[in-house]
Parts: structure tokens; sequence; C-alpha cells
């Protein structure tokens, strides 16, 4: 189901750098995992109804409460890129026509 380019999209999306045997096993696991939702989609759910969560959730909110920050270096050093007036460049995510 998964071929080599998409694991390598897959990996560059992560920044992985995968060793081939890494790969191949990705692809097998990937693989693997979509079967497991091909068998789902052969069930009949006909006369199952639709639910958005099989427990009732309450959202519990505290205050943001003010923390220490990391200092500018820090968070430019990890970034993928970073202009020198302090700002990050980050790639892309949505592509446009």
């Amino acid at each position: 189901m998964i071929d080599a380019a998409q694991i390598d999209h897959l990996a560059q999306l992560a920044r992985l750098h995968l060793t081939p045997e890494e790969r191949a096993a990705m692809q097998a696991d990937l693989t693997r995992v979509l079967g497991y939702f091909e068998q789902l989609n052969e069930v009949d759910t006909g006369g199952v109804p639709e639910m958005q969560r099989p427990v009732t959730l309450v959202n519990v909110l505290r205050d943001d409460v003010a923390g220490d920050v990391f200092p500018v270096a820090t968070v430019t050093a990890l970034a993928p890129e970073s202009m020198p007036d302090g700002h990050i460049r980050v790639p892309r995510t949505v592509e446009t026509d």
C-alpha cells in the first residue's frame, strides 16, 4: 500500500534520517496498519448509531499563568531557519495552487 517514495516523503516531513533497513521496516509497519483499516472498512456498521466519543467528556480549564520563557538564542537554535532579527522561518504547511 505504501511505496518507497511515500516513506521518503514522510521521513522528510518528520525530519527523520532513515537507514535503508529502517525505511523497509517503516514501510512494512505502515502497510500493516493500513491493512487493519481496510479490515475495519469491511465491517457492516449499518445498524450502529453514530457517536462522537465513547464516554462523556468535560473540559477542565485552568487559568493561563505566565511562566518562564526560553531565551531567544535557544529557540532560534532549535528552529529550521532563523532570521538575523530573531524571527523564525518555517516551511509552508499549506500548499496553494
